[in-house]
């Protein structure tokens, strides 16, 4: 189904930013995805934080993968740049797109399969180059795009919708990010707004790479038995009058924690999730002591959200590879290709 405009209409107490745009005009096209995806939240909070920045949108750039996350930056900031990869290339465009012009934000939206499976050494490339962007995993745990497979962040003993368990163990890209390296880490949770427009805000003002990882659940297709993400209920009390693939409305989840506790949420299906928010003391740059702070409460069965991680020190792309100040769009044609005698002339150095 393709997405549809919103009306361009505002309701006139809506107030503005700095800039005079209202919060209408950080949005995008209407939704396509399930009633009560946690994606649709991560979109809420994504508008609220370039609204509340006061980003221009024409100075953004939003790239994509393929999956259910990258249907996403269809949803917010119409006037932004925008455009689609392949499958688990969206980084090194985003890598491209830092390099021509350093003034653009650049937004890039993936999900756990996009990331982590097919995309994983593209997005291990591009963590290390520390190339500036925001960098968000809209995490389900699931391929819900291709209606259910398992994906690189599922849980052992987790079940698909056909009820094949899985034996591998998950890929964490937290845990992945600080073995690589990675400047800025940070977890949140999309029923957590308050929580995850503060993380969103403090990835844009990184100057480096900021991985954000989102646990968003999937109310469709992730529903083996003891899951977060579970329609065991539903399908056991349906009467099947046709052979389809009904998905019932939901709620989406929300939830509010104060630092340093554990949150039990419940989800869909009446399960739970545990979330685990850093405490106030928490600090984020000792990059062996997160490692285990970490391990110790996943051990538990808690996932820790918040900012994580954070290395102001380490240079971005441009410091590393000495670029010039001036956009690369911005240099004329002569001085991008100035011919094959100052190539020879070039090549000479190196004889």
């Amino acid at each position: 189904m393709p997405s549809i405009k919103k009306p361009p209409v505002a309701h006139p107490s809506l107030q503005p930013n700095t800039l005079g745009l209202s919060l209408r005009d950080y949005e995008g096209a209407m939704s396509t995805l399930c009633a009560g995806c946690g994606h649709d939240s991560v979109t809420a909070a994504l508008v609220r934080t370039f609204f509340e920045l006061n980003v221009a949108p024409h100075m953004v750039a939003k790239l994509s993968g393929i999956g259910c996350s990258s249907k996403t930056p269809t949803y917010f900031l119409t006037g932004a740049h925008g455009f689609n990869s392949a499958h688990g290339r969206m980084p090194a465009l985003a890598s491209g797109a830092a390099a021509a012009n350093r003034d653009l934000t650049i937004v890039g939206i993936s999900g756990d399969g996009d990331s982590l499976s097919i995309g994983l050494g593209q997005l291990c490339h591009a963590l290390r180059r520390n190339v500036r962007m925001l960098y968000l995993i809209e995490n389900n745990g699931v391929y819900g795009l291709t209606k259910g497979q398992f994906s690189a962040s599922s849980d052992v003993g987790s079940r698909s919708k056909k009820g094949e368990k899985n034996l591998q163990r998950p890929i964490d890209p937290v845990l992945l990010g600080l073995s690589l390296g990675a400047s800025f880490i940070a977890r949140g949770f999309s029923g957590d707004k308050q929580q995850l427009v503060a993380l969103l805000k403090a990835a844009l003002s990184h100057r480096g790479f900021a991985l954000v990882d989102v646990l968003s659940p999937c109310v469709t297709f992730n529903d083996h038995e003891g899951s977060t993400k579970s329609y065991k209920h539903t399908r056991a009390h349906r009467l099947t009058v046709v052979e389809t693939d009904f998905v019932p409305p939901a709620q989406e989840v929300t939830a509010q924690q104060e630092p340093g506790t554990t949150l039990s949420v419940t989800l869909h299906d009446g399960s739970t999730v545990r979330l685990s928010r850093v405490p106030e003391d928490y600090d984020p740059r000792d990059r062996s002591k997160v490692f285990s702070w970490l391990e110790a409460h996943q051990h538990r069965g808690e996932i820790p959200t918040g900012l994580l991680f954070l290395d102001e020190a380490h240079g971005d792309m441009h410091q590393m590879a000495s670029t010039v100040e001036r956009r690369l769009h911005d240099l004329p044609f002569e001085e991008l290709c100035p011919g094959s005698a100052a190539l020879e002339a070039f090549q000479k150095d190196y004889h």
